[in-house]
């Protein structure tokens, strides 16, 4: 996967029935390629995933490079083997409905979404400006 040409998937796209993954997915496999141009892995939504599976994110990228999506997939469902529904739920939630956490970081926020479209103040999370920016929304 090469972000410098693509962006990766957005992170309302599910694998496992938990949002960001196969973003999540995208970003690791370009960071070993050394072609995550100016994405982060692991940013602070990867982290929130991060945690709710119980692994860091050297174990992820090495999972999300040397296996398929479907075998990927299984492996996600053997770590939430213990999750509920509504913490699958809760996870998928705080990440989409994430949002800047301090009046720098909204300082911030706003500044990127009005040089994207100032016209759209209806973008208020983190995955919405994510959508605006890469073109999904």
């Amino acid at each position: 996967m090469n972000l410098t040409q693509k962006s990766p998937r957005s992170p309302r796209e599910k694998i496992a029935e938990l949002a960001h993954l196969p973003r999540m997915i995208d970003k690791a496999r370009a960071a070993q390629q050394n072609t995550l141009g100016e994405y982060i892995y692991p940013c602070p939504l990867d982290q929130i995933m991060l945690e709710f599976l119980g692994v860091d994110s050297d174990t992820f990228q090495n999972k999300a490079c040397n296996d398929t999506e479907e075998t990927l997939s299984a492996w996600v469902v053997s770590q939430c083997q213990n999750r509920s529904l509504g913490d699958k739920d809760a996870v998928n939630n705080k990440i989409l409905k994430s949002q800047p956490d301090s009046p720098e970081k909204w300082e911030t926020f706003h500044e990127i979404r009005n040089g994207l479209d100032p016209s759209r103040t209806d973008i208020t999370t983190w995955v919405d400006l994510i959508d605006l920016e890469e073109g999904r929304l």
